[in-house]
């Protein structure tokens, strides 16, 4: 209700729907936003295992996590709108329809592939000890 109060506002124009091509707000190619989405989502997922880990100081998780996303946003907004979560980008996908449910796929398959690699990553440097 708020978006289509502005004069000029169209569903069409994307509604900050997640996009590679033409769809990106850079003009990024689709293999570009892939590799985006991915290494932000596995930073992403890092920077939550690391500041939620038993060994890391208490109360600082929230910090962590807030700095490390708001970097990632500034990153990748320009390159995708960024994703790095499927539900963000099924919401305005849904409201958009036509090439943002087309391209929809990518920002499912890319945030879910980066968040099992960090998950390896993560599990390869746990203390084995433990």
């Amino acid at each position: 209700m708020i978006a289509s109060g502005q004069d000029g506002f169209s569903l069409s124009a994307g509604f900050a729907s997640n996009g590679f091509g033409e769809h990106s707000p850079g003009g990024y190619s689709l293999t570009a936003v892939l590799v985006c989405e991915l290494v932000m989502t596995l930073f992403f997922l890092l920077i939550i295992l690391g500041a939620t880990d038993k060994r890391a100081p208490a109360g600082f998780a929230p910090i962590a996590i807030g700095l490390g996303l708001t970097l990632i946003h500034l990153i990748s907004i320009p390159v995708s709108n960024t994703s790095v979560n499927p539900a963000r980008s099924t919401g305005p996908a849904l409201f958009v329809g036509d090439w943002a449910l087309s391209q929809l796929w990518l920002f499912w398959v890319a945030p879910i592939a980066g968040a099992i690699i960090a998950g390896l990553i993560y599990r390869a440097f746990e203390n084995p000890s433990e």
